[in-house]
């Protein structure tokens, strides 16, 4: 009895160091409304006292929609997981996890007619509420830096990082929507965000047209924008993204002056 004791339990923390060998811890949310939220959590390695740190929002693509709370790491979470990364940016990292049946930013109906048909101001899904309360959740924290609240996205993603940000400009002192629409219009006052806009300019799923407009529109707009097309590259322009060799750096040290924040 002693020895099957020993095995079971062995066998208990072999499986919790496998779920927890990624680094990202398995959470849950339950919003206001009773929707739940699958997400995964990075903390930073560091805890001296008095220190705060940055928040980082990561917004999967379609692809990775479901209900495993995996499945939205197979893109990006490297980025935070390497050691040189995680010593030199220590950071709270959310990675939510959008249902099989729903979308970020948009509804089906408006997906289908088309990316010019997103409206001016659509309708918030319950999932993307979760998100915004999820937010606002870790922002309360005692050590969450509130000046460095960083949200970042691809595809479906990208959609909803401009969405986000065109809802609650407040909130961001960076926006990264990599591959991604929105309706211009929306992005008149941006309160401070600096945005890094990535595209491939082969895209033929989100057409590269969709982040040149919304560029022409917040240069307009006198906000901080830079566009980075890569020649050549299809829809998935992400990873040439991730490997731009100062995409951490750049986003690590934006900060929101207190004039433009919540």
């Amino acid at each position: 009895m002693k020895r099957i004791f020993i095995v079971l339990t062995l066998l208990a923390v072999a499986l919790t160091a496998a779920a927890q060998e990624d680094g990202f811890e398995k959470k849950t949310y339950t919003s206001e409304d009773g929707t739940l939220l699958n997400y995964r959590l990075l903390t930073p390695d560091e805890n001296a006292a008095g220190k705060k740190f940055p928040l980082v929002i990561f917004l999967h693509g379609a692809g990775e929609r479901g209900s495993d709370n995996e499945k939205q790491l197979i893109h990006g979470s490297q980025m935070f997981l390497n050691p040189v990364n995680r010593e030199k940016y220590p950071a709270y990292v959310l990675f939510p996890q959008c249902p099989e049946d729903a979308f970020w930013a948009y509804d089906l109906k408006t997906r289908q007619l088309g990316f010019d048909a997103m409206k001016e101001e659509p309708v918030m899904p319950a999932i993307f509420k979760a998100v915004k309360e999820l937010i606002e959740t870790y922002m309360a924290y005692p050590d969450v830096d509130r000046s460095r609240i960083y949200i970042m996205g691809l595809s479906m993603g990208g959609m909803a990082t401009f969405d986000m940000i065109a809802r609650f400009p407040e909130l961001f002192a960076a926006a990264v929507p990599i591959c991604g629409a929105v309706d211009p219009s929306r992005l008149d006052d941006m309160k401070g965000v600096k945005i890094r806009i990535y595209h491939g300019d082969a895209d033929t799923v989100v057409p590269v047209e969709c982040s040149r407009k919304a560029y022409r529109a917040l240069k307009k707009a006198g906000a901080d924008v830079e566009l980075f097309e890569f020649p050549g590259c299809g829809h998935g322009s992400w990873n040439p993204a991730f490997n731009q060799p100062d995409f951490m750096e750049w986003l690590f040290k934006q900060k929101k002056a207190k004039k433009h924040m919540k």
